[in-house]
């Protein structure tokens, strides 16, 4: 049995009242309930870790780096399940945590992790594998699938060429990503990866999603952000919209002549959505008209769609009285913004994450057409939009996993050409080792990523698989972030450096779409329902 597995039967234990979950013990266990979904993840990231590279050993790519990048990772991993997994800097969940010391113990000495733990993560290992990445090497990355590798490597080559170069003097700026550049993105599809081609779109799945996320947010997250407003919108409508609905909308987002925002969150809900209040109205003339308040809307000044969640039914408690509505608008200015009557808006003033720009909005009467109600049945709002939650996930570790790239980038390039005490850098094992675990950890995120991108393309449910990618990516993401901007030293902390905006946008990733506790609550229980209910069978 996994070490994974006894802490799943233990706090099953603690937390569960007749064979199920009892929501009051599972809260008043928050530290376990989430320390289990921690370890859990970590357990597939070495199950994903494993599959990797039995990938590169079937694609003949199976080399010394390869082999380092296993021995670390493995050593690593194993050697936190069975010391403590952090949750965050301070929250460490230890086996004691569930009284499993000798257990934590007896998986340590076994075969595998004993060998990994004594001679995987060394420092010998570590120091050769900087200095292969510091001669250019880089470890496997093939898909298995020649179209899919040519899409990332179109990609990375667009965002080194148009958006590397400018993202640090549009962050300093708080400007909108130029508009001739979206144009550009258009053109290469990055809209409508996912959207069918009978629709205008690609055609293509999640996995190809993954790809041009995590390239083009290797340039700019802002840039790999783009194309998630057009995610949800396109996944919405797709699944849930009437033909005629589909007939309007998807073939313009696929070519990007509109974009979309969503807009779901408000002032006092957060991820409290059953809590949502922005009222929406049915006028005697069939047209809603929509009152309340939202905040953190991205890119809401020049979207041209807003997917709004909003409360049609005010006597349906929580989320039955939920609908979505698709409310056109007309594109702002830097003059006006929102120049629609009944709309109005506050820019958010943020540390990252620019090029979209931040707001509150306030709707006082806007209208929306009669035809704007999403599938053109009220009710249906959360189960509609719960349906993009696997995607807009899976797809959020890949913008992570684009972030920590850049900044491994950015780490390694500093740490080779920055001399002390009359050699580099990265001649010091401390800074050789950040970059090292970095790129290992790295691979781990995006093998995880790519395991949830699969089942979701193979139309199997990936609630947990996702979370679990969009919960370790934006760790990783956050600790190369860190990391690269302590090989900086003072330079780090300086505007003028790049690794300073990687930093503030990194910081983000584990509070949108879902915040880390969020994700811990949801595999955590998930986990366990699913255990509990084969269990009952």
């Amino acid at each position: 049995m996994k070490f994974s597995d006894l802490v799943r039967d233990t706090l099953a234990a603690i937390v569960s009242s007749g064979g199920k979950v009892d929501p009051a013990l599972a809260e008043r266990e928050q530290h376990r309930l989430h320390g289990y979904a921690w370890i859990a993840t970590q357990a597939e990231a070495l199950d994903a870790l494993c599959n990797w590279a039995d990938r590169a050993r079937e694609a003949d790519a199976f080399g010394d780096i390869e082999r380092l990048v296993l021995d670390i990772g493995m050593g690593e991993y194993c050697a936190q399940i069975f010391g403590g997994v952090a949750m965050s800097q301070s929250e460490i969940v230890r086996p004691s945590d569930y009284g499993l010391q000798q257990e934590a113990f007896a998986f340590a000495s076994g075969d595998a992790a004993s060998h990994f733990i004594g001679a995987g993560n060394t420092s010998e290992n570590r120091a050769e594998l900087a200095r292969r990445l510091a001669d250019g090497e880089r470890p496997y990355e093939g898909t298995g699938d020649d179209t899919l590798d040519m899409i990332r490597n179109q990609f990375r080559t667009f965002a080194s060429e148009r958006i590397a170069p400018h993202a640090h003097g549009w962050h300093l700026a708080d400007a909108l990503i130029p508009l001739d550049v979206v144009g550009e993105m258009a053109e290469l599809g990055v809209f409508g990866v996912c959207i069918p081609e009978e629709h205008g779109g690609l055609g293509l799945g999640k996995l190809a999603m993954c790809l041009v996320s995590e390239e083009l947010s290797r340039g700019w997250i802002c840039a790999g952000s783009l194309g998630t407003r057009s995610e949800i919108a396109g996944e919405l409508i797709g699944q849930n919209g009437t033909d005629a609905q589909k007939a309007k909308f998807l073939p313009r987002i696929a070519e990007g002549s509109i974009l979309p925002t969503a807009v779901f969150t408000e002032p006092d809900t957060g991820s409290d959505l059953a809590s949502v209040r922005t009222r929406a109205r049915q006028t005697d003339t069939g047209t809603w008209r929509i009152d309340g308040a939202k905040t953190w809307i991205t890119h809401a000044a020049r979207a041209d769609l807003m997917t709004i969640l909003c409360r049609t039914d005010p006597a349906a408690p929580g989320y039955a009285g939920l609908s979505m509505l698709l409310a056109e608008k007309t594109r702002g200015t830097d003059s006006a913004p929102f120049p629609d009557e009944g709309i109005a808006g506050d820019e958010i003033e943020v540390l990252g994450y620019r090029g979209m720009k931040e707001y509150t909005l306030g709707f006082d009467g806007f209208e929306v057409a009669e035809d704007g109600l999403l599938g053109g049945a009220q009710g249906q709002g959360f189960k509609q939009l719960m349906r993009t939650f696997e995607g807009a996930r899976i797809q959020t570790a890949a913008r992570a996993l684009g972030v920590g790239w850049n900044a491994f980038d950015l780490g390694l390039s500093y740490a080779t050409e920055r001399r002390q005490f009359g050699k580099p850098l990265l001649a010091f094992p401390r800074v050789s080792d950040k970059l090292a675990l970095m790129v290992c950890e790295l691979v781990i995120a995006r093998e995880l990523t790519w395991t949830a991108a699969r089942h979701k393309d193979r139309g199997q449910r990936c609630d947990i698989e996702a979370g679990m990618a969009k919960l370790l990516g934006a760790r990783v993401a956050w600790a190369s972030a860190d990391n690269a901007l302590q090989i900086h030293g003072g330079n780090g902390y300086a505007l003028e450096y790049e690794i300073s905006r990687v930093l503030c946008d990194a910081r983000i990733l584990n509070i949108f779409e879902g915040a880390g506790e969020i994700q811990a609550q949801v595999i955590a229980r998930g986990l366990l329902s699913s255990y509990q209910g084969s269990q009952a069978v």
